[in-house]
């Protein structure tokens, strides 16, 4: 019945409301792909970071990237950085290990997690476009239906049902459209944002754990 009563609105509307519709439907169907990519991807990454937290934890010490690899997890390659700078500063300080800057260390790891970062905020900006811009061209497509409605009535000298419909039409379908398309975006964007950020602090956590484990065991 209601897909019914859509088909008819539809067949209602002008050109411009039509290419209205055909933009916030690409608009939609690109943040939707996006979204479920982004969920799958949170959830790997979180599933694959706790791995390597129980696999990290599980050891004596600070081992070998290798001994702790093959996770997938985030932190696998913060790690590796910070464990590259910590082995060439014991290297260069033979025969008598020590290291030299922990900041130094630290420093590669929160380069490492940075880039991370900006690997998981890749195409997030579309959400955000979708779910400020979606609404203005609907809103567009609404402000042409009731030109269109007005201008109707004018050349029609009479107000009737008939003379309306069709920029009536116009208006509402494009205004839901609008919406449908926007309200998606901006919930998932919020919270995708929040993962970022979560992840981002356990970064930075187990950036801080490292370098407590370089100074007690290496100063």
């Amino acid at each position: 019945m209601y897909a019914g009563e859509l088909s008819n609105l539809i067949q209602q509307t002008g050109w411009v409301a039509r290419a209205v519709l055909l933009i916030l439907f690409f608009f939609s169907l690109f943040s939707w792909a996006l979204i479920f990519q982004k969920l799958s991807l949170f959830g790997r990454l979180r599933r694959r970071t706790t791995r390597f937290l129980q696999a990290f934890h599980a050891t004596r010490g600070l081992p070998e990237p290798r001994a702790v690899a093959a996770t997938g997890s985030p932190l696998e390659v913060i790690y590796a950085a910070g464990y590259r700078e910590l082995a060439s500063q014991l290297m260069a300080s033979n025969p008598h290990p020590r290291v030299k800057s922990v900041h130094a260390v630290t420093a590669d790891m929160q380069v490492a997690a940075a880039e991370e970062v900006r690997k998981m905020e890749t195409f997030m900006p579309w959400l955000a476009t979708t779910g400020s811009v979606t609404p203005f061209i609907g809103l567009f497509g609404t402000v042409w239906g009731v030109m269109d409605a007005f201008s109707g009535l004018g050349t029609a000298g009479a107000a009737s049902l008939r003379v309306v419909a069709p920029g009536i039409a116009e208006a509402l379908i494009t205004t839901a459209a609008g919406l449908f398309t926007a309200i998606p975006a901006v919930i998932a964007y919020n919270h995708f944002v929040h993962n970022i950020r979560e992840m981002g602090a356990r970064m930075d956590n187990f950036t801080l754990e490292v370098a407590a484990l370089i100074e007690k065991n290496y100063l």
